[in-house]
C-alpha cells in the first residue's frame, strides 16, 4: 500500500491526503492506496502548486510509514528527534513516545 505525503506551504507542516483528496496532518487520517490509485492520485496532488511543496508516495500500512523509509517518514510525521517537548510528539503521553 502506499500514502501521499507533502509539506503545506503556509507553514511547512507534514500533511497527508485523505480519501477525499484533503490534506490532514494526522497519518492516521491518510487513505492508503493500491499501486494503481497511488500514482493517479499523486498526479492530481502535484496540481495543487500554491497549496504543497514536495508530494510524493510512500509505502505505509495502517499502523503507518513501511519499508526503506520507515525511519524517515517516522520523523517527519512526529518531529524533532532532539527533544520531547517540541513537535507533534509533545502531544503524546509518556507512554506512547
Amino acid at each position: 500500500m502506499k500514502a501521499i505525503t507533502a509539506n503545506r506551504l503556509s507553514d511547512g507542516v507534514v500533511v497527508y491526503v485523505d480519501a477525499h483528496g484533503a490534506l490532514v496532518e494526522r497519518f492516521g487520517d491518510a487513505q492508503l492506496f493500491d499501486a494503481d490509485e497511488a500514482d493517479e492520485a499523486l498526479v492530481r496532488i502535484l496540481e495543487r502548486k500554491g497549496a504543497i511543496a514536495s508530494a510524493y508516495l510512500i509505502d505505509a500500512d495502517a499502523a503507518g510509514p513501511t519499508g526503506r523509509g520507515a525511519l524517515r517518514e517516522t520523523i517527519r510525521k512526529s518531529g524533532p528527534t532532539v527533544r520531547r517537548d517540541l513537535g507533534k510528539q509533545a502531544e503524546l503521553t509518556d507512554e506512547r513516545v
